[in-house]
């Protein structure tokens, strides 16, 4: 782990991040930017801002953007928020109003070495 990001409280429920995040797990950080700028999709504006932030985490630790992957990457459950709302016959029904947890490690790729994938 050379570096790490996290978002909390995010107001998107994981199963949508976890979407996105299929898409960009493993891949190099300049591979994972150009993937999530052409995904229409809510989680991966999210995505960036927290890749944005390890990149600028590994930067000050002094590696190389270059030589960065994504080692893992996670999105978990944060705390609901209830609410309800009326519903026939008298009755009330919750809903649920999701949020996510968004956890970015990256590594560094040394030469000869393969991409490990947590």
């Amino acid at each position: 782990m050379v570096a790490r990001a996290e978002a909390k409280y995010l107001r998107i429920s994981p199963r949508k991040v976890r979407q996105v995040i299929e898409l960009i797990k493993a891949e190099k950080v300049k591979r994972a930017f150009s993937i999530l700028q052409g995904v229409n999709k809510k989680g991966a504006y999210y995505l960036q801002k927290v890749l944005k932030s390890a990149v600028s985490n590994a930067k000050n630790k002094g590696y190389d953007e270059d030589t960065l992957f994504i080692s893992k990457l996670v999105a978990n459950p944060g705390p609901m928020l209830k609410r309800y709302r009326a519903a026939s016959f008298g009755r009330a029904v919750m809903i649920r109003r999701r949020t996510a947890h968004i956890l970015v490690e990256l590594d560094s790729l040394q030469f000869g070495s393969e991409v490990k994938v947590k």
